[in-house]
C-alpha cells in the first residue's frame, strides 16, 4: 500500500513564471520534465536541509522543467511527516509513502508511474556534488544516451571517503567487471538518471528490490545493447550512513549469481530497442546484443564461469573468516584458496568447458592449481600491502582486499583456462554421447574444433 501527496505544482509546470531558474523550465522546446527521486527510510535528520538545497539549486541553475519526489519507504520516524510539511512547503515537491522498505522498491514505485521525460534519484545526504547533474541529465534530454550514472572511480572525479568504503567499492565493481563482463565503471553511486520510456520498459525485468537494483538494472541495460553515459563527479563521503556494509555486500554476491543464472539461461533481456540493437547477428550472438565482439564461445562460457565464481568467492570468503578464528591472514588465505580451486577447477572444466570423464583430469587439476598460485600471489601480495598501508585494518577491510585481488586472479584465471587448460586443440576430439549417458557435447568447445580442423 502506498500514499501520495501532491503539491501545488506537482508536475513543475503550474508555476506563474518562467525562465532558466523555474520549475515550468523554458519556453522553446526546453520544457523537458525531469522527476528527481531521493528515496528515503528514517532520514528526519537530514531531509529537510536535502530537499531545501536541492530545490533551491535546480530552481536557481536548472534550464528544465523538473519535479522532486520524495519516496519514504517505510520509515518509523518523523520522515514521513516532515516529507508531508516539505510538500506544503515548496512548489514542484511532491511525496510518496510505501509501507515496504528497499530502495529499488521505491524507485520502482516511483519511476514505473511518472510522466516525466527523464527520471534520476540522489542520496538523501546529496554527497554527490550537484554541479554533476545537469552533465547527468543533458545526454538522456537530447536522446544521445539512454542511462546515466555519475562515477567516482573514474578519471576527472574527486571522492573523500574512508579507506574500508573505498576499498569494498573498487572490490565490487572489479568483480561485476571480472564475472559478468560490466562496462560500467561504478554500479552504486547514489546518483543515476535514465529515459523514461526505456528506464519503464526495464523495470519489469529487474528483480531486485533493494541494494542490487542499480546492478541490476544496469547488467540489463548493457545486455540489451543500451547506451550508458558516465559522468565522473565529486562525492563526499556521509559518515553518518546507515548502510549495513556487509549485508549489502552479501546480497550483492546473491545477486550477481542470480544474474548470471538468468544470463545462462537466456532469461536476461528486455523488449528495448537500444542503438546497439543493429549490430550484425552471429550465431554465437542470435540476438545482436553484441555478443559478436567477443571471441567465439565466449558468450555462452561467461555466464557459466561467472555463477562458478560467485560461489567460489562466498565459499572462499566463509572459509577464510573461519580459519581467521585460529590462523593469520596469510595462511588462512592460501588453505581456502587451495580447497576452492580444487573445487573450481573441476566444475569449469564440466560445465563452462564442456569437458567430462576422467581422462586427463588429474592434468587439467594440476594446471588449475598453477592458475592457483597467480591468485594466492595476488591475494597474498594484496593482504600484505594493506598491513603495510593501515594499521590494523578490521576483518571486514581484509576480506574487502582479497575480494579486490581476486577478482582481478578471476579475469586472468578464464584466460587462462580458455587459452591454454581448455583449448580445443589441447582436448580430445569430441565424440557423439552414448544415448544411455545422454549429455552432450559442449556447442562451444564442438564448434571451436571444427573451426580448427576446417583450417
Amino acid at each position: 500500500m502506498s500514499h501520495l501527496v501532491t503539491t501545488r505544482s506537482t508536475a513543475g509546470h503550474a508555476a506563474a513564471s518562467s525562465g532558466p531558474g523555474h520549475p515550468e523550465g523554458e519556453p522553446g522546446g526546453r520544457g523537458r520534465l525531469v522527476e528527481v527521486v531521493i528515496p528515503v527510510y528514517n532520514e528526519e535528520r537530514v531531509l529537510p536541509a536535502s530537499v531545501r538545497r536541492l530545490h533551491a539549486y535546480l530552481s536557481d541553475t536548472f534550464p528544465y522543467a523538473w519535479r522532486i519526489t520524495v519516496a519514504d519507504n517505510a520509515s518509523t520516524d518523523g520522515t514521513w511527516r516532515l516529507a508531508e510539511e516539505l510538500t506544503a512547503e515548496l512548489p514542484a515537491v511532491r511525496a510518496v509513502h510505501l509501507d515496504s522498505k528497499g530502495r529499488g522498491r521505491a524507485l520502482r514505485r516511483v519511476w514505473s508511474g511518472s510522466d516525466a521525460d527523464v527520471v534520476a534519484y540522489m542520496d538523501v545526504d546529496l554527497s554527490t556534488d550537484l554541479d554533476a547533474f545537469l552533465p547527468l541529465v543533458a545526454p538522456l534530454i537530447s536522446g544521445h544516451s539512454d542511462l546515466a550514472i555519475g562515477s567516482r572511480l573514474s578519471r576527472g572525479s574527486a571522492v573523500v571517503r574512508g579507506p574500508r568504503r573505498e576499498v569494498i567499492s573498487r572490490c565490487y565493481n572489479l568483480l561485476l567487471r571480472a564475472t559478468l563482463a560490466a562496462r560500467f565503471s561504478d554500479a552504486q553511486c547514489g546518483f543515476k538518471a535514465g529515459r523514461t520510456e526505456i528506464v519503464q520498459a526495464l523495470l519489469p525485468v529487474v528483480e531486485d528490490q533493494e541494494w542490487f537494483f542499480d546492478t541490476e538494472l544496469l547488467l540489463l541495460a548493457e545486455r540489451t545493447g543500451l547506451r550508458i553515459h558516465e559522468v565522473p563527479v565529486d562525492w563526499v563521503d556521509d559518515p553518518d550512513s546507515r548502510v549495513d556494509v556487509l549485508r549489502t555486500a552479501l546480497d550483492d554476491l546473491k545477486g550477481m549469481a542470480r544474474v548470471g543464472r538468468r544470463m545462462l539461461t537466456g532469461g536476461f533481456g528486455a523488449p528495448v530497442s537500444g542503438r546497439s540493437r543493429a549490430r550484425t547477428r552471429t550465431d554465437d550472438d542470435p540476438e545482436g546484443t553484441g555478443g559478436g565482439e567477443l571471441p567465439a564461445g565466449m558468450r555462452r562460457q561467461l555466464p557459466v564461469f561467472a555463477v562458478i565464481g560467485a560461489v567460489s568467492t562466498v565459499v572462499q570468503l566463509v572459509l577464510f573468516v573461519l580459519l581467521r578464528l585460529v590462523m593469520g591472514p596469510l595462511m588462512a588465505n592460501a588453505l581456502s584458496l587451495v580447497v576452492t580451486t580444487i573445487g573450481n577447477t573441476a566444475a569449469n572444466r564440466r560445465f563452462t568447458f564442456g569437458v567430462t570423464g576422467s581422462h586427463r583430469a588429474v592434468r587439467h587439476q594440476i594446471e588449475g592449481g598453477l592458475t592457483f598460485l597467480l591468485g594466492l600471489g595476488l591475494s597474498t601480495g594484496g593482504l600484505a600491502l594493506l598491513h603495510a598501508t593501515v594499521a590494523n585494518p578490521s576483518r571486514w577491510v581484509e576480506v574487502a582486499a582479497m575480494v579486490a585481488a581476486n577478482a582481478v586472479a578471476t579475469l586472468v584465471r578464464f584466460l587462462l583456462m580458455r587459452a591454454w587448460i581448455f583449448h580445443p586443440r589441447r582436448l580430445p576430439s569430441p565424440r557423439l554421447p552414448d544415448a544411455a549417458e545422454g549429455v552432450a557435447v559442449d556447442a562451444v568447445t564442438g564448434a571451436a574444433a571444427a573451426e580448427e580442423g576446417g583450417r
